[in-house]
């Protein structure tokens, strides 16, 4: 008896956590598709994989390019939205509100396009899966802006998984996460901030791309989960 091959597309999969995602996934049982607007970035992501995934180098924010990416892909059964963004941060008194509309710009619409474009040929019986971050769960100061950016996924997973149901539809959270994202700091900064969070989170360190894919594989594969917030911070959020 011949196996079913399911097929995951990870958008924003060439570097960090849809990167660590891919991997993950990549299986006998499981084709996958990573996308970046990147094109050399995408390629070093590829050799990473070993060759074993299929890639696709456009803009998520883009609308124009998100539908052409979608109706030449044919037939997917897992989408994993890793699309990113770093808009927001700063004490609330001195920040750029229009940060909030860039980062939903940056984040939350491609994500939410990228879906959309996805719907005529995304297995029912599938799953989509959006990244956030625990930003949006922490009282803590410096995070508003941020917060209300990724609060935005978290508060449209529930609606979505009964709107599109049977289709599953997830969202996780991830804490402080040692990836690319951090790049805009210098070396000894970032690992400062790193040190200084890892004594705050009850397990004693900050996360792991990989961390947060075992995370995302949990939801891809679970069929018994939908509309669900999987908060992965290693307890972030009741220590900080």
């Amino acid at each position: 008896m011949t196996k079913t091959i399911q097929h995951a597309v990870i958008i924003g999969g060439s570097s960090g956590i849809g990167l660590a995602t891919a991997r993950k996934l990549l299986g006998p049982g499981m084709k996958v598709t990573i996308t970046g607007r990147n094109e050399e970035k995408l390629k070093s992501a590829w050799k990473n994989l070993g060759g074993a995934a299929e890639k696709a180098a456009f803009d998520a924010s883009k609308p124009d390019e998100v539908r052409q990416f979608f109706e030449s892909l044919g037939p997917i059964d897992h989408l994993v939205l890793a699309a990113s963004g770093g808009k927001g941060l700063g004490p609330f008194s001195t920040l750029d509100l229009s940060d909030i509309g860039s980062g939903v710009d940056e984040k939350v619409r491609p994500q939410l396009s990228c879906l959309q474009a996805a719907l005529p040929t995304l297995n029912k019986a599938g799953s989509v899966t959006f990244v956030s971050a625990v930003s949006a769960q922490l009282a803590t100061p410096g995070v508003a802006g941020i917060a209300a950016i990724n609060g935005m996924l978290l508060t449209v997973v529930p609606i979505l998984a009964v709107e599109l149901k049977p289709l599953r539809v997830n969202v996780v959270a991830p804490g402080v996460i040692d990836t690319p994202w951090w790049d805009f700091l210098a070396e000894e900064q970032r690992q400062t901030i790193f040190a200084d969070y890892a004594g705050k989170t009850p397990v004693g360190r900050v996360g792991r791309a990989e961390d947060v894919a075992d995370a995302i594989a949990f939801l891809v594969s679970n069929g018994f989960m939908t509309g669900q917030v999987l908060t992965c911070d290693g307890g972030l959020r009741f220590a900080a």
